[in-house]
């Protein structure tokens, strides 16, 4: 079995081998479009866990976290949170479930004329597990004005209040979509503190996607990649960003260590630019050890990610 069928095989088991502590499950899940369908995506997102979910724009991530709350119907497979079926979070059977499942979409929810002070009495009656102490503690950490109403709010601010809201009600499972968008860095990084805080409690995880893979390479677990539809890869994030590298080649360099055998020709990826061919490297230091000439930098998730979806194939 070749290195990279290895390391799918790794990824695979670490998102399938904990079945009794998975919070989010999906097994080919379907939804067609006129231009547009997801293809059998498999997903889980186990206890204790930080899953990043990352693809191009139009990829699939927010249809998949929508099919995945059971928003609209799906055309085939199967998907449950918490133990319950997806289908049957929007009935009532499904209440007790929502009241564990804290979700950020990309755009703030809520109506405009509300206070940000009125936002968390409408949740203290809507959530029987609501924290009306963490929420106004997180407000007054997060610097939003409990007399502004939403409307009067940045995105950025925005988002803070969604966090907030998605924080204060005793979740177990976070679901995030491009939660840190909008977020300066000093927000961001308050942002990451407490969700680091978050799945530290026992039986709790997260489902995190962001176009930010700064944010998931400092605190996912494991890589989920979509595109058009379909799930290309799954692997522990430190495969890719501690054991993984980007050499930086000539053309003469990629014949080398094409000849080698170092890395099986099969899946021999590269990417062509004006000053070189950037390869993609299983092990950058058993690399650097064999092509001491050849400058290889280590693996970030935007590369691999680039590297996977555009890259050639010798």
């Amino acid at each position: 079995m070749t290195r990279e069928k290895d390391l799918a095989q790794k990824g695979r088991h670490m998102s399938t081998g904990n079945a009794s502590g998975a919070l989010i499950e999906a097994r080919g899940l379907t939804k067609h479009y006129s231009a547009f369908s997801l293809e059998g995506v498999d997903l889980t997102v186990n206890e204790g866990e930080v899953v990043g979910f990352i693809g191009q724009n139009g990829a699939g991530k927010s249809t998949t976290i929508k099919a995945l709350l059971g928003l609209f119907p799906t055309d085939g497979g199967t998907s449950s949170v918490l133990g319950v079926p997806s289908d049957e979070l929007s009935r009532a059977s499904g209440a007790a479930v929502k009241e564990r499942v804290g979700v950020v979409f990309d755009a703030i929810s809520l109506p405009e004329h509300l206070k940000v002070a009125d936002v968390g009495h409408i949740y203290e009656r809507t959530y029987a597990t609501w924290d009306a102490h963490r929420f106004g503690r997180l407000t007054g950490e997060f610097g939003l004005d409990a007399k502004k109403t939403v409307k009067e709010l940045s995105r950025g601010m925005g988002m803070k209040l969604s966090l907030t809201c998605a924080l204060a009600h005793d979740a177990r499972l976070l679901i995030l979509d491009e939660a840190t968008a909008g977020l300066d860095p000093m927000a961001r990084d308050e942002v990451l503190d407490l969700l680091r805080d978050f799945v530290a409690e026992p039986g709790r995880a997260i489902l995190m996607s962001s176009h930010i893979t700064s944010d998931l390479e400092r605190i996912a677990d494991r890589i989920v990649c979509i595109d058009a539809g379909r799930i290309v890869f799954d692997l522990p994030k430190d495969v890719i960003t501690d054991e993984m590298g980007v050499a930086r080649c000539r053309v003469a360099d990629l014949e080398k260590i094409a000849d080698s055998g170092l890395v099986p020709d099969t899946e021999l990826r590269y990417l062509r630019h004006d000053y070189g061919i950037d390869v993609l490297v299983p092990d950058r230091f058993a690399f650097a050890e064999s092509f001491p000439e050849v400058p290889v930098d280590r693996m970030t998730i935007d590369d691999y990610m680039t590297l996977t979806l555009k890259g050639g194939v010798r």
